[in-house]
């Protein structure tokens, strides 16, 4: 028989018939071929993990800072979500100052303040010691108000507040978000003493205060006419 009649010719006419046709070209198949059978790159947790330990490590107090930053933005913009209405937008400005609040205050404030607690009582390793249990007081009951009134004084000079509007916010919100933050800090901070390990304790901090700054940006920018009732 002619060559050009034999199967394999009837094989290699077919192929080259499909291929014109745009239905796939020849010389893509090696290529998707590759494509399917290489591996799927998954984001790796252990490494970064690693790579923020080491960081915490080498620049422990930039890296709690630049943590609570952004944290602290996501939390506001959340309590912008849960308060806005449908087709309002995002308030950019009240995001930055939660974002410096992280930044400048929030995570260096508790980083040197644990420093202070741990070396003037050390921790220990029994969770729950007397030692344990006068540290959560200290924090709950010492540092806790001090800490929250600064919040208030802090988010009002940011936000261009005057002396007699911050002390207004303060005579109407602080005393009920104290007893807000004990509800949550007291089992929250007795479980940071406890089990975190120092190294870690700030960064514990900062999960926990994504909730807790949702609850202080709502009350950070409440209206006026909300808190005439409590008056």
């Amino acid at each position: 028989p002619r060559k050009g009649n034999t199967p394999m010719a009837h094989v290699l006419l077919l192929k080259a018939s499909i291929c014109t046709a745009g239905y796939m070209p020849a010389t893509s198949q090696p290529a998707l071929v590759a494509r399917a059978s290489a591996p799927v790159r998954m984001f790796d947790v252990g490494g970064a993990w690693d790579s923020y330990s080491a960081a915490l490590d080498t620049q422990p107090l930039l890296t709690k800072s630049l943590t609570a930053c952004v944290l602290l933005s996501g939390a506001d913009c959340t309590a912008q979500a849960i308060e806005r209405e449908a087709d309002a937008g995002i308030d950019l400005a009240r995001v930055l100052r939660f974002a410096v609040f992280g930044l400048v205050l929030q995570a260096p404030w508790n980083h040197f303040y644990y420093l202070l607690l741990d070396g003037a009582i050390p921790p220990t390793p029994d969770p729950v010691s007397p030692t344990n249990l006068a540290k959560v007081g200290i924090d709950q009951f010492v540092q806790a108000p001090v800490f929250t009134a600064i919040i208030f004084i802090f988010l009002g000079a940011l936000e261009g507040q005057d002396k007699q509007a911050i002390e207004r916010k303060l005579s109407v919100d602080w005393w009920p978000t104290m007893k807000a933050n004990w509800r949550l800090w007291i089992p929250a901070t007795a479980v940071n003493i406890g089990l975190v390990p120092p190294p870690l304790r700030v960064l514990y901090i900062n999960v926990v205060f994504f909730f807790w700054a949702i609850y202080l940006s709502l009350q950070a920018n409440r209206a006026p006419t909300e808190k005439t009732s409590n008056e």
